[in-house]
Protein backbone atom coordinates (compact mmCIF):
# COMPACT_ATOMS: atom_id res chain seq x y z
CA UNK A 1 0.00 0.00 0.00
CA UNK A 2 1.36 3.47 -0.91
CA UNK A 3 0.17 6.68 0.76
CA UNK A 4 -0.48 10.03 -0.95
CA UNK A 5 3.18 11.08 -0.46
CA UNK A 6 4.48 7.97 -2.14
CA UNK A 7 5.71 6.13 0.97
CA UNK A 8 4.85 2.48 1.45
CA UNK A 9 3.48 1.36 4.81
CA UNK A 10 6.66 -0.61 5.41
CA UNK A 11 8.89 2.39 4.79
CA UNK A 12 6.78 4.62 7.04
CA UNK A 13 7.14 2.05 9.81
CA UNK A 14 10.91 1.99 9.34
CA UNK A 15 11.16 5.78 9.47
CA UNK A 16 9.05 5.90 12.63
CA UNK A 17 11.23 3.28 14.27
CA UNK A 18 14.35 5.28 13.41
CA UNK A 19 12.94 8.47 14.92
CA UNK A 20 11.98 6.66 18.11
CA UNK A 21 15.54 5.37 18.53
CA UNK A 22 17.15 8.82 18.20
CA UNK A 23 18.48 10.33 21.44
CA UNK A 24 16.51 13.18 22.92
CA UNK A 25 19.37 15.60 22.26
CA UNK A 26 19.12 14.96 18.53
CA UNK A 27 15.43 15.91 18.54
CA UNK A 28 15.82 19.00 20.71
CA UNK A 29 15.78 22.47 19.17
CA UNK A 30 19.28 23.83 18.60
CA UNK A 31 20.62 26.31 21.17
CA UNK A 32 20.17 29.93 20.20
CA UNK A 33 23.60 31.52 19.85
CA UNK A 34 24.14 35.17 20.60
CA UNK A 35 25.24 37.46 17.79
CA UNK A 36 25.71 41.21 17.62
CA UNK A 37 26.17 43.91 14.99
CA UNK A 38 28.35 46.97 15.56
CA UNK A 39 26.13 50.07 15.47
CA UNK A 40 28.45 52.82 16.60
CA UNK A 41 32.11 53.35 17.54
CA UNK A 42 33.20 56.39 19.55
CA UNK A 43 36.60 57.85 20.48
CA UNK A 44 38.63 56.38 17.65
CA UNK A 45 38.61 52.96 16.03
CA UNK A 46 39.69 50.65 18.83
CA UNK A 47 36.80 48.20 18.75
CA UNK A 48 37.83 44.69 17.78
CA UNK A 49 36.23 41.38 16.81
CA UNK A 50 38.61 38.49 17.51
CA UNK A 51 41.43 41.04 17.92
CA UNK A 52 40.84 42.49 14.43
CA UNK A 53 39.68 46.08 14.00
CA UNK A 54 35.92 46.16 13.44
CA UNK A 55 33.76 48.61 11.51
CA UNK A 56 30.17 49.79 11.82
CA UNK A 57 27.62 47.24 10.51
CA UNK A 58 30.05 44.36 11.02
CA UNK A 59 28.48 41.30 12.64
CA UNK A 60 29.99 38.99 15.23
CA UNK A 61 28.60 35.60 16.22
CA UNK A 62 29.30 33.08 18.98
CA UNK A 63 31.95 32.21 20.01
CA UNK A 64 33.68 35.37 18.79
CA UNK A 65 35.21 37.96 21.13
CA UNK A 66 34.40 41.68 21.06
CA UNK A 67 36.76 44.07 22.82
CA UNK A 68 37.61 47.75 23.09
CA UNK A 69 40.81 49.67 23.73
CA UNK A 70 40.46 53.43 24.15
CA UNK A 71 37.18 53.45 22.21
CA UNK A 72 33.56 52.87 23.20
CA UNK A 73 31.02 51.00 21.11
CA UNK A 74 27.34 50.16 20.70
CA UNK A 75 26.17 46.68 19.69
CA UNK A 76 22.77 45.51 18.46
CA UNK A 77 22.03 41.96 19.64
CA UNK A 78 19.79 39.64 17.66
CA UNK A 79 17.47 39.57 20.69
CA UNK A 80 16.57 43.19 19.90
CA UNK A 81 18.53 44.50 22.86
CA UNK A 82 21.43 46.94 22.65
CA UNK A 83 24.70 46.87 24.55
CA UNK A 84 27.15 49.73 25.05
CA UNK A 85 30.74 48.79 25.83
CA UNK A 86 32.98 51.12 27.78
CA UNK A 87 36.70 51.50 27.12
CA UNK A 88 39.00 48.55 27.87
CA UNK A 89 36.19 45.98 27.93
CA UNK A 90 36.01 42.43 26.64
CA UNK A 91 33.15 40.00 26.11
CA UNK A 92 32.60 36.71 24.33
CA UNK A 93 29.38 35.84 22.55
CA UNK A 94 27.91 32.48 23.55
CA UNK A 95 24.75 30.40 23.65
CA UNK A 96 21.89 32.60 24.92
CA UNK A 97 24.19 35.06 26.74
CA UNK A 98 27.41 37.01 26.44
CA UNK A 99 30.32 36.51 28.85
CA UNK A 100 31.80 39.76 30.16
CA UNK A 101 35.33 39.09 31.36
CA UNK A 102 36.52 42.67 31.79
CA UNK A 103 35.18 46.21 31.78
CA UNK A 104 31.64 47.57 31.60
CA UNK A 105 28.57 47.02 29.46
CA UNK A 106 25.22 48.80 29.62
CA UNK A 107 22.39 46.58 28.35
CA UNK A 108 18.98 47.87 27.29
CA UNK A 109 16.40 45.22 26.41
CA UNK A 110 15.99 41.47 26.79
CA UNK A 111 19.57 40.26 26.62
CA UNK A 112 21.01 37.98 29.28
CA UNK A 113 24.62 38.30 30.32
CA UNK A 114 27.13 36.18 32.20
CA UNK A 115 30.30 36.50 34.21
CA UNK A 116 32.55 33.55 34.95
CA UNK A 117 30.60 32.84 38.13
CA UNK A 118 27.07 34.08 37.42
CA UNK A 119 24.28 34.25 34.87
CA UNK A 120 21.96 37.26 34.61
CA UNK A 121 18.51 36.41 33.28
CA UNK A 122 16.30 39.26 32.06
CA UNK A 123 13.08 39.72 30.11
CA UNK A 124 13.66 43.32 29.19
CA UNK A 125 15.41 45.84 31.35
CA UNK A 126 18.23 48.37 31.60
CA UNK A 127 21.24 47.24 33.58
CA UNK A 128 24.93 47.99 33.96
CA UNK A 129 27.42 45.15 34.46
CA UNK A 130 31.05 45.66 35.47
CA UNK A 131 33.86 43.13 35.95
CA UNK A 132 37.23 44.27 37.31
CA UNK A 133 40.71 42.80 36.97
CA UNK A 134 40.14 40.59 40.02
CA UNK A 135 36.95 39.17 38.48
CA UNK A 136 34.76 40.84 41.10
CA UNK A 137 31.52 42.00 39.49
CA UNK A 138 28.91 44.64 40.14
CA UNK A 139 25.41 44.66 38.67
CA UNK A 140 23.36 47.88 38.76
CA UNK A 141 19.72 47.47 37.71
CA UNK A 142 18.56 50.86 36.45
CA UNK A 143 15.05 49.67 35.54
CA UNK A 144 13.26 46.31 35.48
CA UNK A 145 14.71 43.33 37.32
CA UNK A 146 17.44 40.73 36.87
CA UNK A 147 17.73 37.22 38.31
CA UNK A 148 21.30 36.29 39.21
CA UNK A 149 22.17 32.60 39.22
CA UNK A 150 25.48 31.33 40.61
CA UNK A 151 27.63 29.24 38.26
CA UNK A 152 30.48 26.85 38.94
CA UNK A 153 32.64 25.83 35.99
CA UNK A 154 29.98 27.34 33.75
CA UNK A 155 27.14 25.27 35.20
CA UNK A 156 24.38 26.26 37.66
CA UNK A 157 25.08 25.27 41.26
CA UNK A 158 21.41 24.61 42.01
CA UNK A 159 21.21 27.46 44.51
CA UNK A 160 18.12 29.65 44.30
CA UNK A 161 18.69 32.73 42.13
CA UNK A 162 18.83 36.20 43.63
CA UNK A 163 16.39 38.73 42.21
CA UNK A 164 17.83 42.23 41.87
CA UNK A 165 15.13 44.85 41.47
CA UNK A 166 15.19 48.26 39.81
CA UNK A 167 17.18 50.74 41.86
CA UNK A 168 19.50 48.11 43.38
CA UNK A 169 23.14 47.16 42.86
CA UNK A 170 24.66 43.78 43.64
CA UNK A 171 28.34 43.10 44.21
CA UNK A 172 29.68 39.58 43.61
CA UNK A 173 32.94 37.86 44.50
CA UNK A 174 34.89 35.99 41.79
CA UNK A 175 33.15 32.82 43.05
CA UNK A 176 29.69 34.36 42.67
CA UNK A 177 29.18 34.96 46.40
CA UNK A 178 27.01 37.99 47.17
CA UNK A 179 29.11 40.60 48.96
CA UNK A 180 26.62 43.48 49.10
CA UNK A 181 23.12 44.33 47.89
CA UNK A 182 22.50 48.06 48.14
CA UNK A 183 20.10 50.71 46.90
CA UNK A 184 21.21 52.92 44.03
CA UNK A 185 21.26 56.55 45.12
CA UNK A 186 20.25 59.52 43.01
CA UNK A 187 23.99 60.26 42.80
CA UNK A 188 24.59 56.80 41.35
CA UNK A 189 21.97 57.44 38.66
CA UNK A 190 23.36 60.89 37.90
CA UNK A 191 26.88 59.53 37.55
CA UNK A 192 25.77 56.74 35.20
CA UNK A 193 23.54 58.95 33.04
CA UNK A 194 26.33 61.50 32.64
CA UNK A 195 29.03 58.88 32.19
CA UNK A 196 30.74 57.25 29.20
CA UNK A 197 27.92 54.77 28.53
CA UNK A 198 25.48 57.58 27.73
CA UNK A 199 27.62 60.53 26.67
CA UNK A 200 28.11 60.93 22.91
CA UNK A 201 25.94 58.03 21.70
CA UNK A 202 23.45 59.08 19.01
CA UNK A 203 21.51 55.83 18.49
CA UNK A 204 18.82 55.57 21.21
CA UNK A 205 18.45 52.59 23.52
CA UNK A 206 15.43 50.36 22.78
CA UNK A 207 14.21 50.47 26.39
CA UNK A 208 15.00 54.16 26.94
CA UNK A 209 11.30 55.00 27.41
CA UNK A 210 10.94 52.48 30.23
CA UNK A 211 14.09 53.82 31.88
CA UNK A 212 12.85 57.40 31.58
CA UNK A 213 9.47 56.49 33.10
CA UNK A 214 11.08 54.69 36.03
CA UNK A 215 13.47 57.54 36.77
CA UNK A 216 10.71 60.16 36.61
CA UNK A 217 8.57 58.17 39.06
CA UNK A 218 11.24 56.92 41.45
CA UNK A 219 14.39 59.03 41.35
CA UNK A 220 13.49 62.66 42.19
CA UNK A 221 15.71 65.34 40.73
CA UNK A 222 17.30 63.06 38.11
CA UNK A 223 16.56 62.91 34.38
CA UNK A 224 18.14 61.46 31.25
CA UNK A 225 20.21 64.00 29.31
CA UNK A 226 18.93 64.71 25.82
CA UNK A 227 15.45 63.26 26.29
CA UNK A 228 12.80 65.47 24.60
CA UNK A 229 11.60 68.17 26.92
CA UNK A 230 14.03 67.17 29.64
CA UNK A 231 16.87 69.52 30.63
CA UNK A 232 20.38 68.11 30.66
CA UNK A 233 21.81 67.09 34.02
CA UNK A 234 24.66 69.33 35.26
CA UNK A 235 28.15 67.89 35.25
CA UNK A 236 28.62 64.98 37.64
CA UNK A 237 31.26 62.39 38.48
CA UNK A 238 31.63 59.35 36.24
CA UNK A 239 29.95 55.98 36.79
CA UNK A 240 30.12 55.17 40.53
CA UNK A 241 32.57 52.49 41.62
CA UNK A 242 32.56 50.17 44.59
CA UNK A 243 36.17 50.71 45.60
CA UNK A 244 37.55 48.85 42.58
CA UNK A 245 39.67 49.98 39.60
CA UNK A 246 37.68 51.70 36.85
CA UNK A 247 37.93 50.78 33.20
CA UNK A 248 37.95 54.25 31.65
Amino acid sequence: MVDSLGFSAGRLSSLLALVLTLPAAALAAPAVSTSATVQQILDGKELFIDARQAVVKQKASAPQDISTGNSRGQLAFTSGAVGRLNRNSQLQLGDSCFLLSQGQILVSGAQSGCTRSSRLSVRGTNYLLEVNDNQEAELSVLEGSVEVETLQNGEPTGAAPTRVEAGQKLRLSPQGVILTLLKLSSGDYTGILNGPLFEGFSIPLPAMGALDSYIRANVPGVSIPGMPGIPAIPGAPSVPSFGLPRFF
